[in-house]
């Protein structure tokens, strides 16, 4: 079997994430899978095999809630789903706070809009975000922010010797300026708007 993540020690791969934007592209590896026995979720690696993020569930139950971890487990942000909306609204906060969202993620719902855009992607301070376009059960999607400037995108990812890993693993490649776990902020939403159907549900 094709090896997903070369350094497999949970404790020495945890460090500190700095949660600046980043200054190079960045290339991340996304494992739907969580490490952690009977639960679901997403592991995250870098280009060096290190683990980065972690989407960890323990229950089967239906919640609103998905927390993006670093590496030690520690809460960087929380996706809410956003209570009496019309649409499928999605609000992320710092941390594990419950209050100030800074961001509003939204299914693309108009059939006026163009029909490759999957979210839009608010600032709730400040105006300006993004738009995901693509096809995610595909694995190919592009991220823009309001300039129409490429910021993020997945692809599909290839082993060596040009073996597919299919839907389950897949790169996420984030260029200066966004920060890695916003990107992967945006995944979380896709999987919950998009994943397939009979999928594992991420909300708790």
């Amino acid at each position: 079997m094709t090896k997903v993540h070369p350094n497999a020690g949970i404790q020495e791969l945890a460090g500190e994430f700095n949660r600046q934007p980043d200054t190079a592209e960045t290339s991340l590896t996304v494992w739907r899978k969580s490490l952690l026995f009977n639960c679901n979720g997403f592991t995250v690696f870098d280009c060096k095999g290190n683990l980065v993020f972690r989407v960890d569930n323990y229950s089967s139950t239906c919640a609103r809630e998905v927390v993006l971890m670093d590496a030690a487990g520690k809460p960087l942000l929380t996706i809410r789903r956003k209570r009496l909306s019309m649409s499928d609204e999605w609000l992320v906060y710092n941390g594990e706070e419950t209050c100030k969202p800074w961001l509003s993620m939204k299914k693309q719902m108009n059939i006026l809009q163009s029909k490759s855009v999957l979210v839009y992607a608010t600032r709730v301070a400040g105006g300006g975000g993004y738009s995901v376009e693509g096809s995610y059960s595909q694995r190919s999607c592009m991220v823009y922010d309001e300039r129409r400037q490429l910021v993020a995108e997945i692809r599909r990812k290839e082993a060596v010797g040009g073996v597919g890993f299919g839907g389950d693993v897949f790169r996420l490649v984030v260029q200066p300026g966004l920060e890695s776990a916003v990107a992967m902020a945006i995944v979380v939403l896709l999987e919950q708007m998009f994943g397939s159907k009979g999928s594992f549900s991420l909300i708790r």
